[in-house]
């Protein structure tokens, strides 16, 4: 269209273009979600409620101890970390750069750009389908912060994945007990949509960009250039800040189990200090998702109290090392220090309660 002898965009054209952009991402995340996750845990669940298990523990095996650190014990956690997470790890990297070339921008900022309370739960409630650990849903809130979402909103759809994932609910009932399950859902709502609200509290005062801003930035030079170099470009830019870290950290908590899980006297093993160290390690240590049951589960039949088995309840899923490092270039510090802290205090406020209840 011209308008004398000037190119005139088409809006309808151009929404027409967003939509269709759209539509090819939740195509995409709905093909990669029912093969990486939703038939996986559908047949699982039945397995959960048929032999009151969901596997061995990812930290000790059925031994009562992890192993001593060293290289082997490393090289042998990564190996059955990165088995059980490599198709959601490169799904989450491969939707993480996604959302950054098809899904409009000012579209993301009219939902999720805001720092109130409803982009925050819109957030959260958006992370009930993906079912992802906290490093496979980082590559996610990458993209996200660097569409300008706000930090609550995509701090909630991270924390959201691995916290109230409702497959991991139902493993949970099947195999420990409703009592684990309404700790683990009580908490995990005030950590998904608590925590990530009052996040926003400690972002700065960087205000986030007009939606018109965000129109004309995404219609310019970079996003003249043909979506699949736009794509690839954010794809190349995402692995490289994210999986060097990913696996060096992997490894060093692999060697380390033995460390942050250690052998406890009946004493000891529901004291306070056990449900404070604990709940420190759990929020430290990576695992893949729903891999605090079989952890739980296994301590506990070698002599772990309900307090500190309650504080990893919390602390195991929402955060990790490698997590946290993956996603330190998109949140300020404060942010990363705050969430941190939080996952910890929240762990020993539900182990102190589950000492008393479970």
């Amino acid at each position: 269209m011209t308008n004398n002898g000037y190119a005139v965009q088409d809006p309808n054209g151009s929404n027409k273009k967003a939509i269709a952009a759209v539509i090819v991402f939740i195509i995409i995340a709905i093909a990669g979600l029912t093969y990486v996750k939703w038939l996986p845990y559908y047949h699982k669940a039945f397995d959960a409620a048929v032999k009151h298990s969901i596997g061995a523990s990812i930290v000790s095996g059925k031994s009562p101890t992890a192993p001593g650190p060293s290289w082997n014990a490393a090289w042998e956690y990564a190996k059955a970390y990165y088995n059980s997470v490599w198709k959601a790890a490169v799904l989450g990297i491969l939707l993480g750069s996604l959302v950054q070339v098809l899904i409009p921008g000012q579209w993301l900022l009219r939902v999720l750009g805001k720092t109130t309370f409803k982009s925050t739960a819109i957030g959260g409630l958006a992370s009930l389908p993906g079912m992802m650990c906290t490093c496979c849903a980082a590559p996610l809130a990458v993209g996200l912060r660097k569409k300008n979402v706000s930090v609550g909103a995509s701090l909630a759809f991270w924390l959201g994945n691995p916290t109230i994932n409702p497959a991991t609910l139902i493993f949970m009932t099947f195999v420990l007990s409703w009592k684990f399950t309404l700790l683990r859902l009580i908490f995990g709502l005030i950590l998904t949509f608590g925590v990530s609200y009052f996040a926003n509290r400690f972002a700065g005062t960087v205000e986030l960009p007009a939606e018109i801003d965000a129109y004309q930035k995404e219609t310019g030079t970079e996003q003249s250039k043909p979506l699949l170099h736009r794509w690839l470009r954010s794809m190349w830019t995402m692995t490289l800040h994210i999986v060097p870290a990913y696996v060096i950290a992997v490894l060093v908590l692999g060697a380390a189990r033995a460390w942050l899980f250690p052998a406890m006297s009946e004493g000891m093993a529901s004291s306070l200090i056990a449900i404070v160290g604990f709940a420190i390690a759990g929020m430290l240590f990576v695992i893949p998702t729903a891999g605090e049951i079989p952890i739980i589960q296994t301590m506990m039949s070698f002599g772990l109290g309900a307090g500190p088995a309650a504080a990893l309840l919390i602390t195991l899923p929402p955060v990790s090392l490698p997590s946290l490092m993956m996603i330190s270039k998109s949140f300020p510090p404060k942010v990363i220090w705050f969430v941190a802290s939080s996952v910890v205090v929240l762990g020993i406020v539900c182990g102190l309660i589950g000492a008393w209840i479970l």
